[in-house]
């Protein structure tokens, strides 16, 4: 069982201010895999103490030696890959095939293409004045579980490369990762103060670095219930705060698609993770006239997936997070079935041979109608539901239909998909089998957040504007 006993603040390991302890569950096993210190105010005092002493000299750091440095963080994460893999599984529950691909390889390419970025964004140009773009200063960062390298990339890596110096409350459910993060980036040559990490509950060290005077941004990823929470909590010092919440994202497959690959891709895209991802594909909506032959591949596809032991081969769904997270998707499935909606394969009840670990059956169910809970709310579990329309304007109509607007799918012939997709109030929309791009502007419109992450858009978002007029 692995210890951390200390936070990394000022760029050395550093003793809590108190003694308690927080355990990281094993997802597979129940067991008890780390121990992190539970933080206190005081640690985020110091952590934001070192942060605001080291920004005059980090922020003045050349661009190219920022990014540099962030640079020097991927190469040093891919080294210690293999490691990083096996701990997510652990920790998360992420099949190990996937988690060296999927967790630790995204991480990977967050740091490196904000290194990238650093070496040739524009941070100045002359026009009718001169623009200068600066860091905005010590940004709060805190990130949730479901991905933790990439999410804290999302976040530490960019405001690194533009000049902010870090104090990073992680999830305390999935903190071991980032533990071997801080040792990487105290190994790559930051200055001291430029990172600064400290592990907690939400309630207490988040709500401090929230509310802290001299924390100039927050950015914050997680459910939108703890968003709302943030951003009032910042309010009270005006800080800028930028929010990645939950989603209830659509994917409208219309009457001309490839029916067998769209069904395919689209479970793919609600069960990637367990379904523990705020931009899972969740809702598939779909013609009437094909309603039967999608429930007939949704239901093969998802049985497809086997559930089990994530470090066993052919394993395709791991266990959730946690015993709550867990309980909470199996409610969702009893309100469903209570709620009339037609159970097409999967159920409450756990996995045969799994009672051991917070397993859940890949779920889809059918003839979901938008009023009903498990269409209007993020369940954050393998649960697809799917959802009949009669003409392009209903379908347009039930994508739109949620407080939430993060990511989203269409499938069908090229130009009926994209005139859909510039329809849906969402900030990402993928058309057919595209895959993500790294580089492409993350973040959602409604309840599901503002301000963007990763590429252009995610540097810009930790810089502030100064006019110079001459």
């Amino acid at each position: 069982m692995a210890v951390y006993p200390g936070f990394y603040i000022g760029g050395a390991w550093a003793r809590p201010a108190g003694t308690g302890k927080l355990d990281v569950i094993d997802s597979a096993t129940e067991t008890v895999f780390a121990t992190v210190p539970e933080g206190a105010p005081e640690d985020i005092d110091r952590a934001v103490a070192a942060a605001r002493a080291a920004f005059p000299v980090w922020s003045q750091t050349p661009a190219a030696v920022r990014g540099e440095l962030v640079g020097r963080v991927a190469d040093l994460l891919e080294g210690r890959r293999d490691e990083l893999a096996d701990v997510i599984s652990h920790e998360l529950g992420m099949p190990r095939a996937q988690s060296a691909p999927v967790q630790v390889g995204s991480g990977i390419s967050t740091f490196r293409m904000a290194a990238d970025l650093a070496a040739v964004f524009e941070f100045e140009h002359q026009s009718e004045s001169l623009v200068i773009r600066e860091p905005i200063g010590v940004v709060g960062a805190i990130t949730p579980w479901n991905y933790p390298l990439n999410q804290v990339g999302a976040k530490v890596a960019y405001a690194l490369a533009a000049g902010c110096t870090v104090v990073l409350k992680p999830s305390e459910v999935t903190p071991v990762s980032v533990f071997i993060l801080a040792e990487i980036i105290g190994e790559a040559g930051f200055p001291p103060g430029a990172f600064n990490l400290v592990t907690g509950l939400g309630p207490v060290v988040g709500e401090r670095l929230a509310e802290h005077p001299h924390v100039d941004m927050i950015s914050f990823t997680g459910s939108t219930a703890a968003g709302k929470r943030v951003a009032a909590v910042a309010a009270q010092t005006v800080k800028r705060v930028a929010l990645e919440l939950g989603g209830k994202s659509a994917n409208v497959l219309l009457d001309d698609a490839d029916f067998p690959a769209a069904v395919a891709s689209g479970v793919a895209a609600c069960y990637l993770n367990s379904g523990q991802t705020c931009s899972a594909l969740s809702r598939m909506i779909v013609p009437r006239s094909r309603l039967a032959e999608v429930e007939e591949l949704a239901r093969k596809e998802a049985e497809r997936y086997v559930v089990g032991d994530p470090f066993a081969e052919g394993t395709r769904l791991g266990p959730l997070v946690s015993a709550a997270q867990r309980d909470r998707v199996r409610d969702y499935i009893r309100q469903g079935i209570d709620d009339g909606a037609t159970l097409v394969t999967g159920g409450p009840d756990a996995p045969p041979g799994l009672d051991t670990g917070y397993f859940v059956r890949p779920t889809v169910f059918s003839n979901v109608t938008a009023g009903m809970t498990i269409a209007q709310e993020e369940i954050f579990g393998p649960v697809l539901v799917i959802m009949p329309y009669d003409d392009e304007d209903e379908a347009v109509e039930i994508a739109n239909s949620t407080a939430y607007g993060l990511s989203g799918g269409v499938s069908g012939s090229p130009e009926r998909a994209m005139r859909i997709a510039r329809r849906l109030r969402t900030g990402q929309v993928r058309i057919n089998k595209a895959r993500p791009v790294r580089s492409a502007p993350f973040g959602g419109y409604k309840q599901s957040g503002n301000g963007r992450e990763h590429g252009r858009f995610g540097l810009e978002g930790f810089l502030e504007i100064k006019a110079v007029i001459s």
